[in-house]
C-alpha cells in the first residue's frame, strides 16, 4: 500500500481581501490544510466555505501566538502592499516558508 504525504498546512493574513479566494481555492485544490486565518474585519464567511474548521484571529498578537505553536508549512501573506513586509516577517520570525506575491523587497523603503 503506497504510503499517503501528510496535508500541507497553511495560515493567511489578509483573508477578507480581494486576493484570498484565489489563494483559498489554490490551498483547497492541493489538498492543504488552512488552519488559522487572520484579518481586522471578522466579516469572512468565504472562509467557511473553504474551510470551516480553521481558526480565525483578528489581532495579530493572538495570530502569532497561535502559529507559534502550531506547526505551519506555509504562510500566506494577502494583505495590502504596505503590510507586506511586517506580515512576511510574522512569518519568518517563526520559521515558516512566506508566500507573497509581491512586493519582492523585504527592506522599507524611507
Amino acid at each position: 500500500m503506497e504510503k499517503l504525504s501528510p496535508k500541507i498546512k497553511f495560515a493567511i493574513i489578509g483573508v477578507a481581501g480581494f486576493v484570498a479566494p484565489r489563494h483559498l481555492q489554490a490551498i483547497k485544490n492541493i489538498d492543504g490544510d488552512l488552519l488559522a486565518a487572520f484579518d481586522i474585519s471578522d466579516s469572512v464567511g468565504v472562509l467557511d466555505s473553504y474551510f470551516p474548521d480553521c481558526d480565525f484571529f483578528t489581532s495579530i498578537d493572538t495570530f502569532e501566538k497561535y502559529i507559534k505553536q502550531t506547526k505551519i508549512d506555509y504562510l500566506v501573506v494577502c494583505s495590502p502592499n504596505h503590510l507586506h513586509i511586517e506580515h512576511c516577517l510574522v512569518g519568518l520570525r517563526n520559521g515558516i516558508n512566506v508566500i507573497c506575491e509581491k512586493p519582492l523587497c523585504l527592506i522599507p523603503m524611507t
